[in-house]
């Protein structure tokens, strides 16, 4: 059986190599067009990319988020959401790779049966990059207006939130 779970992609591949080439497809020249596609997006990208990952980084090395997470305190509290797991709500739309590490230390701090812990694995599985999306997907395509693109995520995010405390509350 793992055999045929670790063959699916390679099955997969050859599957389209062989329905391109019945119909008439160059494969290998449409393969190198779209490679070289790929590098071009990925050359556009880039200086949005490292911009988000600088702006990332000096906000949590200037310890911004720990005063601001002292701040919200009360708020949280109010809503059920441990104060523990505000770091992660505050990193995850803007790193996914950043909110992965406080992720994995939340549950090693506090175990992934904890209250804090299914919380924090629900935040995680449902929020998103939000500003990290915007910032690569909307820079690649020279999108600068926005408009309702941003407020429409956060008010995402926030519904994911509350009902991460929710569920964790009532079916855990």
């Amino acid at each position: 059986m793992s055999y045929i779970i670790k063959s699916i992609i390679p099955i997969l591949i050859g599957l389209i190599v062989i329905y391109g080439m019945k119909n008439g497809v160059k494969v290998y020249e449409c393969f190198v067009d779209g490679a070289k596609d790929g590098i071009s997006i990925c050359v556009k990208i880039f200086p949005y990319l490292l911009a988000m990952l600088i702006a990332v980084a000096v906000f949590r090395q200037s310890k911004l988020l720990d005063y601001f997470i002292c701040l919200i305190k009360p708020i949280v509290k109010f809503i059920g959401l441990p104060p523990e797991v505000v770091p992660l709500v505050m990193v995850k739309p803007l790193s996914g790779s950043g909110a992965l590490g406080i992720f994995a230390d939340t549950l090693n701090k506090y175990g992934a049966d904890s209250y804090i812990g299914k919380v924090a694995s629900i935040v995680m599985g449902s929020t998103e990059t939000i500003f990290y999306t915007l910032t690569v997907y909307y820079g690649a395509v020279k999108i600068k207006n926005i408009r309702h693109t941003l407020w429409a995520a956060i008010f995402a995010d926030l519904t994911a939130i509350i009902m991460a405390v929710t569920l964790a509350k009532f079916m855990f």
